[in-house]
């Protein structure tokens, strides 16, 4: 959204997952955003600087979110310049060199769920139609809930990778937050379940022991793989990523989405208690930047505030999906950016005719009053954002999609009957007692007249 083109110019890149998942069972929640030493990144902060090169390893760093990094290290989360170097011949993709712990299927209806009723929405809006880019650690296809639900993507920390295998957990996640379908047995589901996931693998950053290591790409890979997802189709963009520095070939890339009618989603990173620096890309004007709440509705702790804060979303002992099967529990504004991304696919479904600016607009002027400051505009509503009417511009004729833009709400309608009956009910109450009033006052006048006077009926 607009904001100031003043912007602070660091000295180191920061860039990383502004949250990773838990390797614990579901229902312990996992963030870490304590403060570190400058050279380390936890996601949400500052990685160690280290080229990565598409297709070639990188040497392992430790990371620590909300951490400064050196410059040229990107996480995923991170930013990366603009044009796809790709080996001529692929190579075998190597295997996951941690692999995560095995998580259990959650029976449960998690709280973001309760809040959102996606069942609600879903007589409307499933996404269905409209790709989301996961620009992150890569997504699992084989996870039971996101089967079929995800395209092939592109690898730039693996050369010959399709963006499907996620050594973190962290893409698979988002993903699912996004558009994990329904399952007999499972209270967890995507916001978005129709939508297709498009994965852009550029990190495998995790938690091992309490800390952040992994590698990432360059914040120019970051701004290539930008730049590959809307060259392939991405009708939004999620970037679970924070880059604690202007870089100008992210903003380019950046710019390069939203000149393309392409919405973009950002957190809005987790070092609220480190002073709140001014986290890219979500500070870039045009993205929408997105904080996190708990389950009691207020801002999450870590949630950083400022400007960029355009609104904000569940972020706080988040369910989703983990890699193979099963979820985890997690927490940060890397999981509040999702449900955002997913919000923008039921719009973009619902009003064809919207533009990407107008879907965000949207998206801000419909979301629910907050209790105090550091919330944006407040807390995101899809069903709102979806069938609101007088909430900005409802779709344009000249972009034709399955839905005309013009097309009656369901609610409207609902809402326009119940107004016309009552309106109806009104004035008939009202015309009764006109004339019971009117006769009540002929009586009052005419009837001691007509006594004075001896008035008697004719014979």
């Amino acid at each position: 959204m607009p904001r100031s083109t003043a912007r602070p110019v660091l000295a180191a890149l920061a860039a990383a997952l502004l949250a990773a998942p838990s390797t614990a069972p579901a229902g312990a929640a996992a963030r870490t955003h304590a403060a570190a030493p400058p050279s380390a990144v936890h996601p949400g902060q500052a990685a160690q600087p280290h080229t990565v090169v598409p297709g070639q390893a990188a040497q392992p760093h430790t990371v620590h979110p909300g951490q400064a990094a050196k410059p040229h290290t990107v996480a995923p989360a991170q930013a990366v310049p603009a044009t796809v170097v790709r080996p001529a011949a692929a190579r075998a993709v190597p295997g996951c060199s941690a692999p995560l712990a095995p998580a259990r299927p959650v029976a449960s209806v998690p709280w973001p769920q309760r809040r959102y009723a996606p069942e609600r929405l879903s007589a409307l809006a499933t996404g269905a139609g409209v790709t989301v880019a996961v620009i992150d650690s890569g997504v699992d296809r084989e996870h039971p809930q996101l089967a079929g639900r995800v395209l092939d993507g592109t690898d730039f920390l693996d050369a010959g990778g399709d963006g499907s295998r996620d050594c973190a957990g962290h893409g698979t996640g988002v993903a699912s937050i996004i558009a994990a379908v329904p399952r007999p047995g499972v209270g967890f589901q995507g916001l978005a379940p129709r939508a297709r996931v498009l994965p852009v693998r550029v990190s495998e950053q995790q938690v091992v022991d309490g800390r952040e290591s992994g590698r990432t790409v360059s914040a120019a890979d970051f701004a290539r793989a930008i730049r590959w997802a809307v060259d392939h189709g991405a009708d939004v963009l999620n970037l679970s990523v924070v880059l604690y520095a202007d870089n100008p070939a992210v903003r380019a890339a950046v710019g390069y989405a939203l000149a393309r009618d392409v919405v973009v989603v950002a957190a809005a990173g987790n070092l609220h208690d480190s002073g709140n620096p001014r986290p890219y890309p979500a500070a870039y004007d045009g993205v929408l930047g997105v904080g996190a709440i708990g389950s009691d509705g207020q801002r999450a702790g870590f949630s950083q505030t400022g400007p960029y804060v355009d609104l904000v979303a569940p972020g706080g002992e988040v369910l989703m999906a983990a890699p193979g099967q099963g979820h985890r529990q997690a927490e940060g504004t890397s999981y509040a950016a999702p449900f955002v991304a997913a919000a923008a696919a039921l719009v973009r479904q619902y009003r064809p005719g919207l533009t990407a600016a107008q879907v965000a607009q949207r998206i801000v002027a419909t979301a629910d009053p907050a209790p105090g400051d550091g919330y944006g505009a407040g807390v995101l509503n899809p069903y709102r954002a979806v069938v609101e009417t007088g909430a900005g511009p409802t779709g344009r004729a000249d972009r034709v999609a399955g839905l005309p833009s013009d097309r009656a709400e369901p609610a409207e309608l609902a809402w326009r009957a119940r107004r016309e009956a009552a309106r109806e009910r009104a004035l008939t109450v009202a015309a009764v007692a006109g004339v019971v009033v009117a006769g009540a006052v002929l009586l009052a006048v005419l009837l001691p007249r007509g006594i004075r006077r001896r008035w008697r009926a004719a014979p």
